[in-house]
């Protein structure tokens, strides 16, 4: 699998601090070169195939015994599917897992970890192609055991063994009928178009993009399962993402890494302390994660003295094992790497063999009845407002209520929360070596990140899913007033002053982000023209389509008019006000005329919220229920008062910022121009009222000494 690479052009194993030697017939794979302290030859080559059989069979024993012991493969009173598919669709299952996770993590290291041996530095680079090669051959195999668990699924689901009269007929209904068949539909296309991307991609953007496109299938993952029919729906769904992604890249990375050992040579420890970072975040991800879906499922203390119970205890400690390997590797074996490449296979192993069986139980749970079942009697009949929304109807809203009140966006609060620790350890990245940031900077970074938490967990989230007023002030937070706050924290200034520049081919965050930054599409939506249309009419876009009720409907939905609206916001203010390189801003008189347009068209937008008479999104707010609070129209004009009124003082706000920041101009180019005078005596001027005194003499300019011209 790994000698599949060569015929990418790279040689299996270059000689550390040396460039790559593409394949040629002096160069044979039979004799590569290694490494000062590897292993060598077949010994070296025997390692990873002997780690990532490991995984797999110990992700296939942990499930088995899992099922066992948990009763989950016992036969059910009615509809017995039989024993092969009881026992085969929860090891089905873990497999699936574990080759999305290869698959992934393998088109992550090509994305974020690898040296590509094109750089500055010397490199070795052979590894960057034999991951993509791994992706494909993993996504291949990711295919398959899908289709195999769409299959099982179905008949265990219809209680009833594979094949059989009928079988093929029900089994098509299935996919296209029902929406958990569709879903697993899904993911077997996305796995196969994976594996067909991943042949062809020759970049770092190609592996991202691939890596998106695989990532997809988690996006549906997690939409099905305990999570799809939880109490709280959001919070479940967008827990079970965060932690299908956190373990998928965690462990895919670990394997893909250990699989790609015989060709990193001297990249090995750059690679591993890269992924290291990466482990890192992915831990936080999971145990946060992990922690709330236990929370909803397992219905408070008691749950654990359920079965259920027991396999989220056995998956804690396996996470914690997995935690003290992940910071033993970091703090006792990356220092030590360069001279002792053995090493990472120590620790590497280790934790391959406890993902695996993290894997299988995490496939058991899967398979097994939470305390809380997702389809538990109902004890009282639904309120209207239950059935739309899924949650109960919120008391009247008061003063207090709307800064109490919480019902918590889970990515959104993380994404924010880490946000902020990324900013704070990037300033202190710069004083650490002398230079200064300024402190105001920080506090709106700061700032921004509150309010944007506040306004998708706080009031405006739980009060905005039944009132469109206040989703209105929701939708000002987000895309007039955390958007300020952001673009005057200079993010993408900071990231390109504190992150290191990679020299070996790679990218890194900060090629990343500059490489974004400076991309033609970002560069066609940050232009203040395009920033300013597209900040005024996503509005109407958005509210007069089916989008508003999509985002009201679905989570999906909501997420993206969250990272839509904040990004369209940032892109507007960053144009008129903003630090971060990116538009090339006109002249100040053009910012203030287009600052104005933007201001008149809210203001049409309000009203024309205000004066209509046609109910936006009615099978929502129409159908609530309310006991307090006003008709569902008269609290839509209300919320066109919001759009007209509120959002006038954050562009006050932004008026008084660029009418600042062009005084400040002003007396920059004047400290200049005085500048220049002080060292040149003022012979602009001088030369000046020579040219007028001979022009009031009745001579030519053009027969003045050139020395004596005032300059162009």
């Amino acid at each position: 699998m790994v000698s599949a690479g060569a015929g990418r052009g790279v040689a299996p194993d270059a000689v550390p601090d040396s460039p790559a030697v593409p394949d040629s017939p002096d160069v044979p794979d039979e004799a590569p070169a290694v490494p000062d302290g590897a292993p060598a030859g077949p010994e070296r080559r025997a390692l990873s195939p002997v780690g990532a059989a490991a995984a797999a069979l110990t992700a296939l024993a942990a499930a088995l015994l899992a099922l066992w012991v948990s009763g989950a493969a016992e036969s059910p009173l009615l509809g017995d599917p039989g024993a092969v598919v009881r026992w085969g669709l929860p090891a089905v299952t873990g497999l699936v897992d574990l080759s999305a996770a290869v698959t992934i993590g393998a088109l992550a290291l090509g994305a974020f970890v690898l040296p590509r041996g094109g750089g500055r530095a010397r490199s070795d680079g052979a590894a960057w192609p034999a991951a993509l090669t791994l992706a494909a051959f993993a996504a291949g195999i990711w295919t398959v055991l899908a289709l195999a668990e769409l299959v099982l699924a179905y008949a265990n689901i219809a209680g009833r063994p594979v094949g059989g009269e009928g079988f093929d007929a029900e089994l098509g209904l299935f996919v296209t009928s029902i929406t958990l068949g569709r879903t697993l539909l899904g993911v077997v296309a996305l796995a196969a178009v994976t594996c067909v991307a991943a042949v062809l991609v020759t970049t770092p953007r190609g592996a991202l993009l691939t890596g998106l496109l695989a990532a997809t299938a988690l996006v549906l993952q997690s939409q099905s399962g305990h999570a799809s029919g939880a109490v709280s729906h959001e919070l479940a769904i967008s827990s079970m993402f965060l932690h299908l992604g956190g373990v998928t890249l965690w462990a895919g990375g670990l394997v893909a890494l250990a699989v790609l050992y015989p060709r990193l040579g001297g990249d090995l420890p750059a690679a591993v302390a890269r992924y290291s970072s990466l482990a890192g975040w992915c831990f936080v991800a999971v145990g946060a994660s992990g922690a709330v879906n236990a929370w909803i499922r397992l219905g408070g203390p008691d749950g654990l003295d359920s079965t259920y119970g027991g396999l989220v205890l056995a998956k804690i400690a396996a996470l914690a094992t997995l935690g003290a390997f992940g910071w033993a590797h970091r703090r006792a074996v990356l220092p030590r790497l360069a001279g002792r490449p053995r090493l990472f296979w120590r620790v590497a192993a280790g934790e391959a063999v406890v993902m695996g069986a993290t894997f299988g139980i995490a496939a058991a749970l899967a398979a097994t009845a939470p305390p809380v079942p997702d389809d538990a009697p109902l004890t009282t009949a639904l309120t209207p407002a239950e059935i739309v929304t899924g949650h109960p109807l919120p008391p009247a809203p008061t003063a207090e209520l709307w800064l109490t009140s919480f019902r918590w966006d889970l990515l959104v609060a993380l994404g924010c929360l880490a946000a902020v620790v990324v900013y704070l350890r990037w300033v202190r990245r710069l004083r650490a070596r002398g230079d200064r940031w300024p402190l105001g900077r920080t506090i709106c970074l700061v700032s921004g990140m509150l309010v944007l938490a506040w306004s998708t967990s706080g009031g405006p989230a739980v009060y905005g899913h039944v009132l469109f007023s206040a989703h209105m002030v929701q939708h000002m937070l987000l895309v007039m007033v955390a958007p300020v706050f952001l673009a005057l924290s200079a993010p993408i200034t900071l990231a390109a002053r504190a992150l290191p520049a990679r020299a070996d081919g790679s990218r890194g965050p900060r090629e990343w982000i500059l490489g974004i930054v400076h991309s033609r599409v970002a560069t066609f939506f940050a232009n203040p023209v395009v920033a300013c249309i597209n900040f005024a009419g996503s509005m109407i876009v958005f509210y007069y389509t089916p989008l508003f009720p999509l985002a009201l409907e679905t989570y999906l939905g909501h997420l993206l008019m969250v990272v839509h609206f904040t990004l369209a916001g940032y892109l507007f203010a960053n144009a008129l006000v903003g630090i971060d390189p990116g538009p090339r801003r006109p002249a100040y008189p053009v910012r203030l005329i287009l600052l104005f347009a933007t201001m008149a068209f809210h203001a049409f937008f309000g009203l024309a919220l205000v004066e209509g008479e046609v109910l936006l999104a009615p099978d929502w707010f129409g159908l609530l229920g309310r006991p307090w609070g006003p008709p569902a129209l008269e609290d839509q004009q209300a919320g066109g008062g919001i759009a007209w009124g509120v959002s006038e003082l954050p562009m006050l706000v932004l008026a008084i910022v660029l009418a600042f920041s062009w005084t400040k101009d002003d007396e920059r180019t004047a400290r200049r121009r005085d500048r220049d005078e002080a060292r040149t005596g003022d012979a602009e001027l001088v030369a000046y009222n020579a040219m007028l005194a001979r022009l009031a003499r009745g001579e030519k300019p053009d027969d003045a000494d050139p020395d004596e011209r005032p300059a162009d």
